[in-house]
């Protein structure tokens, strides 16, 4: 079991997936705004399949796509992070930053607040030398997120695990280097 690294912002706590945020994640995942540019809304089982993966991969490595939780309320939003995607992707291996948050919470800047704390520690503690993210033609508020986040627009791909039939399956691929990262270290993180 690696080191767990949990990472704390101004409004966020990343940490990792308790028993306790699989009805909320459940929820997200079988809400057809929240899954708007994926092929299809998450059963229950398929749901919580993600979040033990999410679990696992965390104790196993000490990073993943963490558990978001608002600081204010402790009320689990979804998740944030770093991963590895496991499709073949035609720019893999990779490191991906990603977000799925419910939709109550959008539009208050989370996304980009974690995110920024995920790649501050992929670069500064994992000292990975990219970060990519990708997403489907038409998800304009994830791209936005982004170019917030400072990544650049690296072409489109055909998503090898999305069905053609969903219309989904041209992806819009970004990146950022670890040279082109700067932001400064100001938040909280823990290896415990």
């Amino acid at each position: 079991m690696a080191n767990l690294i949990e990472i704390e912002t101004e409004r966020l706590r990343l940490r990792q997936w308790r028993s306790s945020d699989r009805d909320t994640f459940a929820e997200l995942n079988s809400d057809s705004k929240v899954m708007e540019f994926f092929p299809a809304l998450l059963t229950r089982a398929e749901s919580d399949a993600i979040a033990d993966r999410c679990q696992l991969l965390i104790e196993e490595r000490g990073w993943g796509f963490w558990a978001a939780e608002c600081k204010a309320t402790r009320e689990f939003i979804g998740f944030v992070g770093l991963n590895t995607p496991s499709a073949g992707l035609p720019f893999s291996p990779c490191v991906e930053v990603g977000w799925r948050l419910a939709f109550q919470h959008w539009g208050k800047g989370f996304a980009t607040e974690a995110a920024l704390e995920a790649l501050r520690i992929g670069f500064q503690v994992l000292q990975l030398r990219e970060i990519v993210s990708f997403t489907a033609r038409g998800n304009r508020r994830s791209l936005a997120v982004m170019k917030r986040l400072g990544m650049l627009e690296s072409g489109t791909f055909e998503h090898p695990h999305v069905p053609e039939t969903t219309g989904l399956r041209q992806h819009f691929l970004y990146r950022l280097s670890s040279q082109g990262h700067s932001m400064p270290s100001t938040s909280l993180y823990m290896e415990s």
